[in-house]
């Protein structure tokens, strides 16, 4: 018999820097979160058409290879997903709203704040998922 793996939730990054987006994988993988990682808002879009809900934490940077903004992201997937986690993180201040519940992170931001907000959401899954 096979042993099932344990529910790993998923994080989606989106950064246009290859060095921050693989900073980014290494930090959250750390936490135990499947991540899939994209250059573009598109990218990202398609990710979350396909599989939205299973899309736990949400990372994105303001400026993205592309024609939507990291903003314009946010709300896309607060649409497929209202309850993902959503930090848009950026060098220059926010000049557009950013959807409700949505962080904002300036850069440069600190990788133990990236697992501290990862292990609080994959501890609170892991909450839900617990049988009663």
């Amino acid at each position: 018999m096979g042993q099932s793996t344990p529910y790993r939730a998923k994080a989606l990054v989106v950064e246009d820097d290859p060095m921050q987006r693989e900073m980014l994988e290494l930090l959250l993988e750390e936490s135990e979160f499947e991540v899939i990682a994209c250059e573009s808002a598109e990218a990202a879009e398609l990710v979350l058409q396909g599989s939205g809900d299973d899309v736990a934490l949400m990372m994105t940077d303001v400026e993205l290879a592309g024609h939507m903004t990291g903003v314009e992201l946010a709300h896309v997937a607060k649409k497929y997903n209202p309850d993902v986690d959503v930090i848009v993180t950026s060098g220059k201040p926010l000049r557009q709203s950013l959807p409700a519940g949505a962080m904002f992170w300036a850069k440069p931001w600190a990788p133990l704040d990236v697992i501290r907000v990862a292990e609080m959401k994959a501890s609170a899954l892991e909450d839900t998922r617990r049988p009663s």
